[in-house]
């Protein structure tokens, strides 16, 4: 088999955001005023992709964009990053996934309202073993289950390591993990999972279900815990001034497919992960502030973390 042609890979969703920034979020039946409307684009494998590609990985995106504006906007982004779009495709007469993401100056967090219409949804038989062989790495999320699968697949059988981001419980997504070799999940998921409440429990009981290498879940503010070698992980989050959390954890699954691709150890992973969504967080929009990488191993020198202490003191008995 020929080298390589691609450091990582990516099959699953962009969106292009319309961000609403208001003073604060407004109780249940109230109202505020807009402080500023942007168009952004994001999505959970293309930003992924983006941060990858900013800090220096050759990159592929597969995937669909519509053809209206906001697919237009998407496309202008992910060309300028010099991400390779040999492999997307933009459907006639539909409309690309887009989000109303209404943002809370006061803390920085946001509340997201999306759609994503059928005719975005990628074939399985679209996913074709030269689309993939040319990586070293796959990433996928979970979305259109069974062209994501087929993806994984036939990874596997080339023996290209699979790092999956997933929030959402998907029919027949089991079949998914059984090629994955790194889960970094949300918070919710694992325990939506395995029905499981404590998260160590239920990372363990995906891993030693599925197999993979690290089991891991991201803890928005409070950093990210992985099981690795029947052991736990705990990594602080990073104290940063947070304008919006948009695409926090897009950017850190970009970050720690850098970082595996890096062979970095799973801690410094980790940490180089957290520092890159923190940085994300201190500017407007899913791509907004994504971090080089001499800004992020600043941040892991000189920074400030925010620590779970349950969390911290779990993994240190774990």
């Amino acid at each position: 088999m020929n080298s390589p042609i691609f450091d990582l890979v990516g099959v699953g969703l962009n969106a292009t955001d319309t961000l609403i920034k208001v003073a604060h979020f407004p109780a249940y039946g109230g109202k505020v005023a807009i402080e500023a409307e942007v168009l952004s684009p994001g999505g959970q494998v293309a930003s992924a992709l983006a941060a990858a590609a900013k800090l220096g990985k050759r990159v592929k995106y597969i995937g669909t964009v519509g053809d209206d504006e906001r697919g237009r906007v998407q496309l202008d982004s992910l060309r300028e990053t010099g991400i390779n779009l040999d492999d997307v495709e933009v459907r006639e007469g539909c409309p690309n996934q887009m989000a109303y993401i209404v943002i809370d100056e006061s803390t920085g967090e946001r509340t997201v309202f999306w759609s994503r219409p059928d005719c975005l949804r990628i074939h399985p038989n679209s996913i074709t073993p030269d689309k993939i062989a040319c990586a070293r790495m796959l990433h996928i999320d979970g979305h259109d289950t069974p062209a994501v699968e087929k993806a994984a697949r036939v990874a596997r059988e080339l023996k290209i390591p699979v790092t999956v981001d997933v929030d959402t419980i998907y029919p027949g997504f089991d079949r998914v993990l059984g090629f994955v070799d790194y889960l970094v999940a949300s918070s919710e998921f694992p325990a939506r999972w395995t029905k499981e409440s404590d998260p160590f429990r239920a990372l363990e009981m995906i891993q030693k279900e599925h197999g993979m290498a690290v089991a891991a879940m991201t803890l928005g503010a409070h950093g990210a815990l992985a099981r690795v070698d029947h052991k736990f992980v705990y990594s602080p989050g990073f104290v940063v001034d947070c304008v919006d959390t948009t695409g926090a954890g897009d950017v850190f699954h970009g970050a720690f497919c850098y970082a595996v691709l890096e062979a970095m150890p799973i801690a410094q992973a980790l940490d180089f992960s957290n520092a890159m969504a923190a940085l994300n967080c201190t500017r407007l929009g899913a791509r907004g502030g994504i971090a080089t990488l001499a800004e992020a191993r600043a941040l892991m020198v000189r920074g400030e973390r925010r620590a779970h202490a349950d969390f911290a003191a779990a993994a240190r008995r774990a």
